[in-house]
């Protein structure tokens, strides 16, 4: 046996970085297949390149995203969600507001990037993204093709997980943190024999020997069916002084008589906006 850490996942195949820098093809035992791009695992090698996971170690952290159907594991072991915004195509901001609340809820640190700043006037988006400054989230204006070193700050220590819709950017941020990765990620859709579809494929990047970077798929929905009701209010950072105030004990912050959280939207203390978002999430969620 021996210890591995997946540095990329692709449908039921998954590479495998061992102890000694060799990267290897690997598949799971049984049906088993929901690894992720940070896992820890112990690979029983079955020729010089591939081996089967046998065990998988603890997690101490877990982004993932579900719907009715089915649950899709993102990235484990990360200590930060940068979620990859730009001017140009204009993001959605129901999008951000699904990734902080999964952020929130696996309790990983979340970094808003705005990025392709040099693309438009970025004057819009950040006013848009001042409500979200305002909670004590950081966001880091970037123009990822001309200087890829305000993000860096950010990197050190630290192991990151890039999320966001397609076209954000995130393959020239990866590109400009390192230039080799087109070819490292050549080197792994080659373990992995998925040819061209590889830029389906999460991976994960040394950008140093206490700094990674993992690179998912682009999102265009980010479903949180995970969650109950108490969990997603929690998530919403700016409602946690106001609950348990209610009126009423199962108070789900839309029309009921003495809430709270209501009350401190029409105070000024919450924006109307990251309600609206909570109330549509709750519906959804009760569905």
């Amino acid at each position: 046996m021996q210890q591995g850490l997946v540095v990329a996942a692709y449908g039921k195949r998954y590479g495998v970085e061992l102890a000694d820098g060799l990267q290897i093809s690997c598949v799971t035992r049984g049906k088993k297949n929901d690894l992720a791009c940070g896992d820890r695992v112990e690979v029983k090698m079955t020729d010089t390149h591939e081996g089967v996971v046998e065990k998988l170690h603890p997690r101490s952290s877990l982004l993932f995203r579900s719907n009715a159907y089915k649950t899709k594991t993102l990235a484990s072991n990360v200590t930060q969600v940068i979620i990859v915004l730009a001017t140009t195509p204009s993001f959605y901001e129901a999008l951000l507001n699904r990734c902080l609340i999964a952020a929130e809820a696996a309790n990983i640190k979340p970094l808003i990037v705005l990025n392709k700043c040099d693309l438009a006037d970025n004057t819009e988006a950040m006013q848009l993204l001042s409500v979200y400054q305002n909670l004590g989230y950081q966001v880091q204006p970037l123009s990822a093709k001309n200087d890829i070193a305000p993000l860096k700050q950010w990197l050190k220590n630290q192991t990151s997980v890039l999320v966001g819709q397609s076209g954000m950017g995130k393959s020239t941020i990866v590109n400009a943190l390192l230039p080799n990765s087109a070819v490292r990620t050549q080197e792994v859709s080659t373990v992995l024999d998925s040819g061209k579809h590889t830029t389906t494929a999460a991976h994960l990047y040394h950008l140093d020997s206490d700094s990674d970077l993992i690179d998912s798929p682009g999102l265009q929905e980010f479903g949180l069916n995970h969650l109950n009701i108490e969990e997603l209010e929690h998530a919403f950072i700016e409602f946690r002084p106001f609950l348990g105030k209610c009126r009423f004990n199962n108070c789900k912050h839309i029309h009921e008589p003495d809430c709270a959280v209501i009350s401190a939207v029409e105070n000024g203390k919450v924006s109307p906006v990251r309600l609206a978002f909570y109330q549509a999430m709750t519906e959804e969620i009760g569905q």
